[in-house]
């Protein structure tokens, strides 16, 4: 399955950023890892993020959020976030910094 370079692109500017950071095509996406766990990708067009389940609780209240359920059963702590709740690059970043700060927490693999 192809994926949108352009969004990957962008994703991959702000993901990139710090130390023990690493990109890895998944999903059919790409997915971005910090200390070898993701914290965040693309998945057909949505942007996937890992906030730990207080983290995706609170984000799915937002109506660009959804449970990311790709297999008919949602991994819990994640969300798919549409396009349309990351056009800004400033909204884009809060949210991967969200996901990286919860990943942070998380043993290195």
């Amino acid at each position: 399955m192809a994926y949108d370079q352009q969004a990957a692109d962008r994703i991959q500017k702000i993901a990139a950023k710090g130390k023990g950071l690493f990109s890895r095509k998944m999903f059919g996406g790409v997915c971005h890892l910090l200390n070898g766990n993701i914290f965040c990708g693309l998945y057909n067009g949505y942007l996937i993020l890992r906030l730990g389940e207080k983290g995706a609780a609170e984000a799915l209240r937002s109506p660009v959020t959804r449970p990311f359920d790709i297999a008919g059963r949602p991994m819990k702590g994640w969300v798919m976030v549409a396009p349309d709740g990351w056009g800004d690059d400033e909204i884009l970043a809060a949210w991967i910094d969200e996901a990286k700060t919860f990943v942070a927490t998380l043993k290195k693999k």
